[in-house]
C-alpha cells in the first residue's frame, strides 16, 4: 500500500493517519451551511484547524446532504475560486483539497493553488474528470455513489453491497490508470446510496477494500448514520461521531474528513497509542 500522496512533488506520509478538515463554502450543507461565507469566516476556520492539527483543509461549495440540488457550475466555479486563492493565499503552506465533481471546478481549483480534488461521483457524473485530473496530475478522491445526491437515498437495493463497490471500484480504478493518474484514494462514501444498516456494514468490512492496495478516507462526520441512530441531531453528534472514527481507525482509515479537527486528532493519538503499546504480556 502506498505510504504517502504526492502534493507538488513533496510527499505527504498516511502514516500516522491524516486528519482532513471540512471548510464548506455554502448556503445548505447538513451541518455548518451558511456558517462560512465570508473572508473574515473562513480565515478564522481555517486557521482553527490547521492549529488543532489539519493536515488537509477540503474546500467544497456544493452541498452533497441527501436531496440536495446541484449548484449551476460558473457559480461553483467563482465560489471555489474566492476560496481557494483566499486560503492559498493567506496558508501557503496548507494542503488543499475541492470537494466536486466537475472537471472545470476541478481545473479551476488547481488552478488557484488546490493539490487534491474529491470527487464525491467517483468520475461518474462528468465524464470530463478522469482525463482532466489526468492532465493536472493531482491526486484524486474516488468515492462510491450510485447516483446524484438528489436521488441516491432512492437507490440502496443492492444484491451484495461489498460486490458491488469492488466492482465499481475497479472500473474507475482501470480509468484512473488509463488516464495516467498515480495517486488514488478511495472513499466508500458513507451516507451515499446506503441504508443505516449498509454504512454499518461497509465500515465493518472496510478491510474488503484493502484488496486495492490504496489508501482509504473515512468521512462520517455527524452523518445521519450516526444522529438517527442515536435519535439526535447533528449539533449533538460529535461523541458518537468520534466513536466511529476512533472504529475507522482501527478499520484501517488513512484519512478521517471531519468537522471537528481538534477531536478527531485525539482520537488518533489515542488509536496509535494502542496500536504500538508491548508493555508486559499477562500469564
Amino acid at each position: 500500500m502506498q505510504k504517502s500522496i504526492n502534493i507538488n512533488g513533496k510527499f505527504l506520509p498516511l502514516d500516522p493517519p491524516l486528519i482532513m478538515g471540512i471548510l464548506n463554502v455554502t448556503e445548505d450543507s447538513f451541518f455548518d451551511g451558511g456558517r462560512y461565507l465570508t473572508e473574515e469566516a473562513v480565515v478564522d476556520r481555517v486557521g482553527g484547524m490547521l492549529a488543532s492539527g489539519a493536515d488537509i483543509i477540503d474546500i467544497g461549495a456544493v452541498s452533497t446532504r441527501p436531496g440536495a440540488q446541484d449548484l449551476p457550475e460558473q457559480e461553483e466555479i467563482d465560489r471555489i475560486r474566492r476560496a481557494v486563492t483566499l486560503v492559498h493565499g493567506r496558508f501557503p503552506d496548507a494542503v488543499i483539497s475541492v470537494d466536486t465533481w466537475r472537471a472545470s471546478v476541478a481545473r479551476a481549483a488547481v488552478q488557484c493553488g488546490a493539490h487534491i480534488i474529491n470527487d464525491v461521483s467517483g468520475g461518474t457524473f462528468d465524464p470530463d474528470m478522469i482525463p482532466t485530473i489526468g492532465q493536472l496530475q493531482v491526486p484524486y478522491i474516488l468515492m462510491h455513489t450510485p447516483e446524484k445526491p438528489d436521488t441516491m437515498q432512492q437507490h440502496t437495493d443492492y444484491e451484495d453491497i461489498l460486490a458491488e463497490m469492488i466492482q465499481f471500484f475497479g472500473q474507475q480504478i482501470e480509468k484512473l490508470h488509463e488516464a495516467h493518474v498515480h495517486d488514488i484514494i478511495l472513499d466508500p462514501g458513507f451516507g451515499f446510496g446506503k441504508t443505516l444498516e449498509q454504512n454499518y456494514f461497509v465500515l465493518k468490512n472496510m478491510d474488503a477494500f484493502q484488496v486495492f492496495d490504496l489508501p482509504i478516507l473515512v468521512g462520517i462526520s455527524r452523518k445521519s448514520m450516526i444522529y438517527k441512530l442515536l435519535g439526535t441531531t447533528p449539533d449533538n453528534a460529535l461523541n458518537g461521531t468520534t466513536v466511529v472514527n476512533t472504529l475507522a481507525l482501527m478499520k484501517g482509515a488513512h484519512i478521517l474528513r471531519v468537522h471537528d479537527v481538534k477531536e478527531a486528532v485525539e482520537v488518533r493519538k489515542i488509536v496509535e497509542i494502542f496500536r504500538k503499546s508491548k508493555g508486559n504480556t499477562v500469564s
